[in-house]
């Protein structure tokens, strides 16, 4: 009646196995480190980057506890935050003698203490939020002129396009810092050009004057439109941010605005830094250009004459110069996903862009009344062009869908396809202040928060095992199997745990031993109505489960509640609610039965229980008759 087949067994020590060796990383703390990561798509993080990181810390007399190769980074991890701090400036010097054309990342990190099986098994400590671990503090500053030029750029082709529909022939468009000059030979061309600027672009205000024999109209960006472009700027940045922090995977981030042009970034619990500092450092926008394909470009490749005016020069991966045109046919504003992807016939890591209807008629366009033409797709990172690729347009290419490819691997198509997906930011950003920071409110929150739930624990320890003796005992090893695994599924799934979750964890103390009490309670019942000792352990655990299934139903409902419309502390309160409900479940019924039938089951002619007294009504005295 009171015996569990084997493999329940099986079920229940898997279970102990796996929250033990997942929840072992969190006791083993943290030490400071210097991450190196490759910034550019040729460098190579390899293990002639781990020797040379290690000759640099032996030549600066500097010991490392290890220093790994981690994927595509060299992780060097020290003793004390002195040590990490010298070992950074070492590194950066020796590995970026050129800060301004950086090959690498140098970034301070954390590194979990852990023994290497563990790590082997993929068994890391949970994250800890700002208020209890600290994390990642960056400070932006957003480049507010390069917005307005962007803008410039932008009308330059919008009024280029507005007078070739209507017909107003002009000498030449150029757009001169944050200004635009149009020319026209007649006056009468001048004053339609006027009235088209005056019709469509309200953002502009312009002055014409003669210049030789032509009329020169210059526009400029009116100073009100002008804020209002910095302002959306801001605002598009910090959305972008939003979306490049949700692809890292990082919890309760946070994005404000500071000043009228910066933006701080806070990143809790974040270990990987130098990830994090890349894909927020970088400033990949997409553009698509024609090449120029004239003898004088021809020329400019071979370094033999200049670069036509109207054209600008790159160079694709492989080195080799290409002449591009000014003109931008489409930008990164024009695509709605980017997703890293293989191509079919070669196997190379292609990266596979899905355009909106505007860019998808203009690339259907631009591709059939090119046909036989090299068009370009360049990637701009922090301020600098790179040709992708430069295929020759072989026929027409409609359905919105583009395929770029230029010897990447899996990786940095992965990243490319990222950022492109991300969101362009409206305007180039540099960060001007990185700092590792500590637990905002001190260890002595954490000691507070810990304090709780172990004080809370053996509260209620202590009442069950006074209260129901064995059966208090058991409902005790219960409820520290369901901290174990709380702790265990937090970490596998890398969460990030803040005072609101310790606080939840608290909780979920009380809300887990209440299972217990039901169950102990029901067996105490049975044995007061006089059943047998294996029948009343048999039916209390069978009668209270409907009760337990549905109080904890109800309490998870408004957890994922509280998971699906909070934010912040309430989202991270959530997270450890729900998981708490979902272990307690198995922890308070499963496990809990799975010991009173190892200690009872076997037992056939058991005549009592240790549950702690019995309370039986005393039965009623006889009444006398009259």
């Amino acid at each position: 009646m009171n015996r569990y087949p084997v493999w329940k067994y099986v079920i229940i020590l898997i279970a102990l196995v796996v929250g033990v060796v997942y929840t072992l990383p969190n006791f083993f703390g943290e030490a400071p480190a210097v991450q190196v990561s490759a910034v550019k798509v040729g460098v190579k993080v390899d293990s002639s980057t781990k020797v040379q990181v290690e000759a640099v810390l032996q030549t600066a007399g500097l010991a490392a506890d290890v220093v790994t190769l981690d994927g595509n980074s060299v992780k060097a991890r020290f003793g004390n935050t002195e040590t990490q701090l010298k070992a950074k400036d070492a590194i950066q010097k020796a590995l970026i003698p050129d800060p301004a054309n950086p090959n690498y990342i140098v970034a301070l990190n954390l590194l979990s203490r852990s023994p290497t099986w563990l790590t082997a098994l993929r068994a890391f400590p949970m994250y800890l939020g700002l208020d209890l671990r600290g994390g990642v503090h960056f400070m932006l500053q957003v480049d507010m002129q390069a917005a307005l030029t962007k803008k410039a750029e932008s009308l330059t082709g919008d009024i280029r396009t507005s007078l070739r529909e209507k017909n107003v022939r002009h000498s030449g468009i150029n757009r001169n810092g944050q200004t635009i000059e149009v020319r026209f030979r007649d006056a009468q061309t001048l004053e339609a050009a006027k009235e088209i600027l005056l019709d469509q672009f309200a953002d502009l205000q312009s002055v014409d004057a003669l210049d030789g024999t032509d009329y020169k109209l210059t526009a400029s960006i009116k100073p009100v439109a002008a804020l209002r472009v910095q302002t959306q700027a801001l605002k598009q940045n910090i959305t972008t941010l939003h979306n490049r922090i949700n692809e890292l995977g990082v919890s309760e981030p946070v994005i404000q605005q500071q000043g009228l042009d910066r933006i701080v970034v806070e990143l809790p619990g974040v270990q990987d830094t130098a990830k994090a500092k890349d894909i927020l450092g970088r400033t990949a926008t997409l553009e698509v250009r024609m090449v120029d394909e004239s003898s004088e470009a021809r020329a400019a490749e071979g370094g033999t004459a200049a670069v036509p005016f109207g054209s600008e020069r790159f160079l694709e991966r492989s080195g080799q110069p290409v002449i591009v045109k000014k003109q931008v046919i489409l930008t990164g504003e024009n695509l709605t996903d980017a997703q890293p992807g293989f191509d079919s016939q070669t196997q190379e890591a292609v990266v596979n862009l899905t355009l909106d209807a505007k860019g998808a008629r203009i690339f259907r366009d631009v591709t059939r009344e090119s046909v036989g033409k090299r068009m370009a797709i360049l990637l701009f990172e922090k301020g600098k062009g790179e040709v992708v690729t430069a295929p020759v347009i072989r026929s027409e290419i409609g359905g919105g869908r583009v395929q770029i490819s230029g010897r990447m691997t899996a990786m940095e198509a992965t990243d490319t396809a990222l950022l492109l997906r991300a969101g362009s930011l409206a305007a180039p950003m540099e960060i001007i202040e990185e700092t590792t920071i500590g637990p905002s409110l001190g260890a002595e929150n954490i000691a507070k928060g810990f304090n709780s739930v172990t004080y809370g624990f053996a509260a209620v320890t202590v009442f069950m095992c006074v209260y129901y003796v064995l059966f208090g005992l058991f409902s005790s090893i219960s409820l520290a199997v369901n901290l174990l695994l709380l702790v265990a599924v937090l970490s596998m799934l890398q969460a990030t745990l803040t005072l609101p979750g310790m606080a939840a964890m608290a909780l979920v103390i009380g809300m887990a031993i209440d299972a217990n009490v039901l169950i102990n309670e029901r067996v105490r019942e049975e044995l007061r109505n006089g059943a047998s000792a294996q029948a009343a352990i048999h039916a209390g655990y069978d009668r209270a489960w409907a009760t337990i299934l549905d109080s904890n139903v109800t309490t998870l409902i408004v957890g994922l509640a509280l998971l699906t419309f909070g934010s912040g502390p309430v989202r991270g309160f959530a997270v450890v609610h729900v998981l708490g409900i979902l272990t307690s479940m198995f922890s308070g019924v499963f496990f809990s039965r799975g010991l009173v039938n190892l200690w009872y089951g076997r037992q056939n002619k058991l005549k009592t229980v240790s549950i702690g007294t019995i309370w039986r009504p005393e039965p009623d005295a006889p009444v006398a008759p009259k």
